[in-house]
């Protein structure tokens, strides 16, 4: 599963019905709030249609002097005739009728803004559930992928998906789709109204519409190129700061702060380029459609002005024309924009969908095999016996380069078995193969003579507890990072736990308890310390098979030597596989294995390989004489690779 350095740009459709579809799925669990919002966008274009009429009627039956050039719009006429079956003769009621009409324009306003205040909140609340549920569908599918996944992808890119792409989204359901709906209601209101007012008129009013539509098809094709970079380099910047800051150490220790400052100076100056391409672009487009609409302004003010001077139009309808034009023109460059949204959109959605749909390929099994259901629901008690099998496993992480070759052992339930050999000889794979990380290529891992690949995949985790030499600490507190959230592992087990590893009295001297505060990845305690939560926490969980995959190589040896009392009690009857680093921590061990170049090349217990002479001697003679500061030649099998673990 390799990670495609381009994926970010591979995204060039700008709409997709299917796509579309599928978003719209998300607005469904709130489609009262959607009707509302149409409802209330519904009423608050038909308003916005009200005021410029009512100027017309104001202005031919009220403000128009009688015997004046001009006609009198279609508006006007209808107005006229509805005051003439009420009794009312508008020429002797100008100012009353000059009163309402404004009245009337002001209530129009004040309900347009209501409804569009209420619009606008309706669809933000339902843009922000709809973003809670696609983050939460997001992290859930993150939390099921295997970790071949997150081996092949940058979590910079990862956290991309949940954070920018996610707000796209919003972005589109906020303020898009049911904006753009509004916006095309107005549009077609105001072409309604003003073919009835005057067609000519109407005509010479979207005489500028193809310029507009020429100037926005310019706009969209090239801001949806820059859009599209700058999406890219938003999702470059956060790859390197996340690579960077996790080993910030590394960079400090080896004085690389300016070869890293520069790198992300280029990366950074990449996404500004970007951002100020876009901005170019929209800053030719909307004083263009300022100039197009000022265009169209004096089209009208010339033909217009020309026939209400010749008795063919009215000066009310020519003041609506010049008012619905302005609210005509700025809905079309307003639907410009949402396409940039929707394009956006249809980009973010491609990527995120392209998360959720990726194949979870390590699940558990239609018709699981779960040890002893009836202890199922405690988190804490395994029924596990633990007894482990590897039969001809071959794996390898990339096709055609395998790392581990035909390994087959057994492991007895209750056993301790080590398992040592130079770096990349597959030590860790045992483990990753046993957790179930990894499905293997041939042959089969089992355990309690099941392979695990038939298990529940909860019940055979619950089973296994890993101790890893780095150790990963949660923000939150020392007794939250122990019981990771299992309420059955009450304040007792804690306590106890954390003193079978000799944890208490450290834990106990810290301001806070267990209650103290741990910092991000556990700044702040020494590596023994996290080493000793970690085995607080994997002893809390009461674990069947115990794997420490160097768990013991960083700390210093007194705090070694309290783990390792611990561990000869607490490891009883648990089956422990001990991936060592020291061969010093191994030697009371059931059962060594010795692994070279993904084989199984020794195994036996520590007397029985020392006797053999193999690579097991050489690794042991090679460990001590160097501690004892001794000079010793490997022998002429043994190469720099083999002697190195």
């Amino acid at each position: 599963m390799a990670a495609d350095p381009n994926a970010e740009e591979a995204i060039e459709k700008s709409y997709d019905s299917r796509l579309m579809r599928r978003l719209l799925g998300y607005v469904r669990p709130y489609r009262r709030m959607t009707v509302a919002a149409v409802a209330l966008i519904l009423g608050g274009s038909l308003l916005q249609l009200i005021g410029p009429l009512a100027t017309s009627i104001a202005i031919d039956l009220f403000v128009r002097p009688p015997g004046a050039a001009g006609g009198i719009s279609p508006a006007a006429t209808a107005a006229s005739d509805a005051l003439h079956r009420f009794g009312v003769d508008p020429e002797t009621a100008r100012l009353e009728g000059v009163a309402a009409t404004a009245v009337v324009f002001l209530v129009s306003i004040l309900l347009a803004f209501v409804c569009t205040y209420w619009q606008g909140r309706v669809m933000q609340v339902m843009g922000q559930y709809i973003m809670r549920d696609l983050r939460g569908q997001i992290f859930r599918q993150l939390q099921r992928l295997p970790i071949a996944y997150f081996d092949a992808n940058p979590v910079g890119r990862l956290v991309t998906r949940v954070t920018t792409d996610v707000d796209a989204l919003n972005e589109l359901f906020a303020s898009g789709l049911v904006a753009a709906f509004g916006d095309l209601v107005v549009l077609a209101g105001i072409v309604c109204v003003l073919f009835w007012l005057d067609w000519r008129l109407a005509l010479i009013a979207f005489a500028i519409v193809p310029l507009l539509f020429v100037l926005t098809f310019w706009f969209r094709s090239r801001v949806q190129r820059s859009f599209r970079e700058v999406r890219v380099k938003i999702a470059k910047i956060n790859s390197f700061l996340q690579e960077h800051i996790t080993g910030m150490s590394v960079v400090q220790l080896f004085g690389r702060e300016a070869e890293a400052y520069g790198q992300f100076s280029t990366i950074n100056d990449e996404h500004r380029e970007a951002n100020v391409r876009s901005i170019y672009y929209y800053a030719v487009f909307f004083p263009g459609v300022e100039l197009v609409s000022t265009l169209g302004l004096g089209l009208l003010l010339w033909y217009g002005g020309g026939r209400v001077t010749t008795g063919f139009a009215s000066v009310g309808a020519l003041v609506a024309f010049f008012q619905y034009a302005q609210r005509f023109y700025q809905p079309l460059s307003d639907l410009a924009e949402k396409y940039n949204i929707l394009q956006g959109a249809m980009a973010a959605s491609e990527r995120i969908f392209e998360l959720i749909d990726t194949n979870v390929a390590i699940t558990s099994p239609e018709a699981p095999y779960r040890p002893g259901e009836e202890l199922a629901s405690s988190r804490t008690a395994s029924p596990a016996r633990g007894a482990i099998e590897l039969a001809q496993v071959t794996f390898a992480y990339k096709a055609g380069e395998p790392v581990l070759r035909d390994v087959s052992f057994r492991i007895e339930p209750g056993q301790t078995v080590a398992v040592v050999g130079h770096t990349g000889a597959g030590k860790s794979t045992l483990a990753n193969l046993l957790l179930r990380f990894y499905d293997v290529q041939q042959g089969a891992v089992m355990v309690d003579g099941i392979d695990v690949r038939d298990w529940d995949l909860s019940e055979l985790r619950k089973s296994i507890a890993l101790v890893l030499q780095d150790v990963f600490l949660f923000s939150g507190s020392i007794g939250g990072n122990i019981r990771l959230g299992e309420p059955s592992i009450d304040e007792e087990r804690l306590r106890w736990a954390a003193r079978e590893v000799h944890a208490l009295d450290f834990i106990e001297r810290l301001p806070d308890g267990f209650d103290t505060l741990v910092q991000e990845r556990g700044a702040g305690l020494s590596v023994g310390q996290k080493q000793l939560v970690a085995f607080a926490r994997a002893l809390a969980f009461d674990p069947r098979v115990l794997i420490l995959d160097e768990a013991t190589s960083s700390i210093d040896t007194e705090t070694e030597q309290l783990i390792q009392a611990a561990l000869e009690r607490l490891l009883v009857g648990r089956t422990s596989l001990v991936i060592a680093h020291r061969l010093s921590t191994i030697q009371r061990a059931d059962k060594i294995l010795v692994l070279h170049k993904g084989e199984l090349r020794e195994q036996g217990t520590h007397q029985e390989l020392l006797a053999a002479r193999g690579i097991y001697h050489r690794l042991y003679r090679l460990q001590y004489q160097a501690q004892e500061g001794a000079i010793w030649q490997p022998g002429p099998l043994a190469t720099a690779r083999e002697v190195t673990i």
